[in-house]
């Protein structure tokens, strides 16, 4: 219905008081300018300018046409500015294993947030099974997800391991020192979800050469996990980071024999490249410098 350079020739008859001193200003016609706000004015079916003695003023509704008109001219230039002068920003669609929500992605978006404050982040948790799609099917620009169930095609960077650990409320549990499969298995266990790598894991420890399985329960939310574990439900599986960032739940490592022991989980950051080469790269920059604090 406008356009900015509608805009820009109210904008003018404004500040300068009437038609003829904005075309001075505007080397316009004075004319041409009477012309083109009589045909908005039409077109839009309202009235801008009003006759105030021997000039114009602005109408109730041409005043509520320029200020939301400078709105947008200011959007506009925001925009150019940023294309033109290579301003990272705009909307990431970040995708992040529930693991590193509690401990490396506060530090990596605190880190992006300083560096180029136009970024906006949408934050899926999701397993990396989801994400692993959601990347391939360009529903997310970035994921950190476990190494083993990244898309093949895409550029990853190793981030530091997580270290798994099991543990317990000491008050509803009380196990030798150390521990054995047999007396982990004899107690419910808290784990991640069935379809997860961690999950098969707990499974491959725990069943291993033994007639009776243990009882693995899976669990998508690490907070159900650690909340189950804390009211005595059973033992967990659990993050070493993620205990140590909730001190309050009061849980007590384990100690276990070796035959025990839980691998490390492989955690990487991964982007397209074709898709999101420079958004990638900086966001990967961010998430290598938190893993290393």
């Amino acid at each position: 219905m406008f356009g900015f350079k509608d805009i820009e020739i109210i904008r003018s008859v404004v500040r300068h008081g009437g038609f003829r001193a904005a075309a001075d200003a505007t080397g316009l016609a004075q004319s041409a300018i009477s012309r083109r706000i009589r045909h908005l004015e039409d077109r839009m079916g309202i009235t801008i300018f009003e006759r105030a003695g021997r000039g114009v003023r602005l109408s109730a509704t041409g005043r509520r046409l320029c200020d939301e008109a400078e709105m947008l001219i200011a959007q506009r230039d925001r925009i150019l500015e940023e294309l033109t002068q290579g301003v990272m920003a705009g909307v990431v669609r970040l995708g992040v294993a529930e693991t590193m929500t509690h401990t490396l992605l506060p530090r990596m978006l605190t880190t992006l947030r300083a560096r180029h404050p136009m970024l906006r982040f949408e934050i899926s948790v999701d397993t990396s099974e989801q994400m692993g799609q959601a990347l391939r099917d360009d529903a997310l620009d970035v994921v950190i997800m476990l190494r083993d169930q990244a898309p093949r095609g895409i550029a990853l960077t190793p981030l530091p391991p997580v270290r798994m650990g099991w543990f317990v409320s000491p008050e509803h549990f009380t196990l030798p020192s150390p521990a054995g499969i047999d007396d982990l298995a004899a107690l419910p266990i808290v784990s991640f979800p069935k379809t997860t790598i961690p999950h098969r894991q707990v499974l491959e420890v725990m069943t291993a050469g033994r007639r009776k399985p243990a009882t693995v329960h899976g669990s998508a939310s690490l907070a159900t996990m650690v909340n189950l574990v804390q009211q005595g439900f059973g033992i967990g599986t659990i993050p070493h980071d993620i205990v140590e960032a909730w001190p309050q739940t009061m849980l007590q490592e384990i100690d276990v024999l070796p035959e025990a022991n839980l691998p490390r989980l492989e955690f990487v950051i991964c982007h397209d490249p074709e898709r999101n080469e420079e958004i990638g790269r900086e966001v990967t920059r961010a998430a290598v410098e938190a893993g290393c604090d």
